[in-house]
């Protein structure tokens, strides 16, 4: 990692959860500037916890979180979230341009008017993600895939340093989800991004680096996931399937090289 590499997010010894149970364990983390992170883990783990954490919805109950060396409440107007699922209104009337104009109202509250400036960042947001066609579209006539995209340019108009997803393609088919992660890929260019996801033999193809949480975190800063790890991860066997056949896409660490795959 070059010296000239900012930290984006900095999470030392974490401790976090809800009432009088702590979800999070002992949680070490370090973002660098332009990462692209995805995290696993089963249901329960943590990972949305982790995110309302980044996004100072929860409490820290044990160690410290810095974002651009800011405590939360300070660094997270340098993040952009794009939740789970967003529940909407069909019969709603709003077009796709007004759903992603509505990142920009944390910037300039909710009664005061859109300036030229504002639209001008809602416009690249949408060209970013491939929708500028289709801004005057009723969002309740695009596709599960096309929502999601409209999500996340609406992230992207609070022009974020950092990108958060949440299963960003949970409801969306496997091409699609291909898509999705091929603008993701583009996006990673300019921002940093944290992604949870469940897709484990996808996700390897497109993240800089994967770990698995299940309330405690094992990730080493480097892409390969090994079966030990997510055994540990998920306390059960873990098989990938690809058309049909259980194959394995990580590197056992022992046996290997490092970079070769079975």
């Amino acid at each position: 990692m070059s010296d000239q590499t900012r930290i984006a997010i900095s999470i030392q010894h974490l401790w976090a959860g809800y009432e009088n149970e702590n979800i999070l364990e002992d949680i070490t983390l370090t973002v660098y500037e332009r990462d692209f992170i995805g995290l696993i883990g089963p249901n329960g783990g943590g990972k949305t916890t982790l995110l309302k954490v980044l996004l100072g919805l929860l409490p820290i109950t044990k160690g410290t979180v810095r974002i651009f060396g800011h405590p939360v409440k300070e660094g997270r107007k340098y993040i952009g979230y794009v939740p789970q699922a967003v529940n909407f209104d069909r019969e709603f009337p709003i077009n796709v341009w007004e759903v992603a104009r509505m990142g920009r109202l944390g910037q300039r509250g909710l009664f005061h008017r859109y300036t030229a400036e504002d639209n001008e960042i809602v416009a690249d947001a949408l060209r970013k993600v491939h929708l500028w066609e289709l801004r005057d579209a009723p969002i309740a006539e695009l596709s599960g895939g096309q929502r999601q995209r409209v999500y996340i340019a609406r992230a992207l108009a609070t022009r974020p340093k950092i990108l958060l997803l949440d299963e960003p393609t949970a409801s969306v088919d496997p091409q699609t989800r291909t898509t999705i992660y091929e603008l993701l890929r583009e996006l990673n260019r300019e921002i940093t991004i944290l992604l949870i996801t469940h897709d484990v033999s996808v996700v390897s193809s497109y993240v800089k680096t994967v770990g698995c949480l299940n309330r405690r975190l094992f990730y080493h800063n480097e892409k390969l996931l090994t079966p030990e790890m997510l055994d540990t991860a998920y306390h059960c066997p873990v098989d990938l399937i690809a058309h049909g056949v259980p194959h394995r896409v990580f590197v056992v660490h022992s046996s290997q090289e490092p970079g070769q795959r079975s």
